[in-house]
């Protein structure tokens, strides 16, 4: 049970991990080529534009939480200080 509970705790940790050190991969549909094939004619990948890559749902979700979060929060003044 404690190795259960462990293994699903470690889970999500190591997932993030990933998402931080290699934020994309390769794009499913094209298999990280660029491009697939549409009614016999090789055509440019429209799911990755041809880029070959994709960003991660957990990046995607990290960086809109980022954002939320930079757009709710002030700057705050600087202190005055007082002689």
């Amino acid at each position: 049970m404690l190795t259960a509970c462990l293994l699903l705790a470690a889970t999500p940790l190591c997932y993030w991990l990933l998402c931080l050190v290699q934020p994309f991969r390769k794009c499913r549909r094209c298999a990280g080529t660029g491009k697939t094939e549409r009614r016999g004619s090789i055509i440019v990948c429209p799911r990755c534009r041809g880029e070959r890559w994709q960003l991660r749902r957990g990046r995607r979700l990290h960086n809109a939480w980022r954002r939320i979060h930079e757009a709710g929060t002030r700057e705050r003044p600087a202190r005055a200080y007082r002689n």
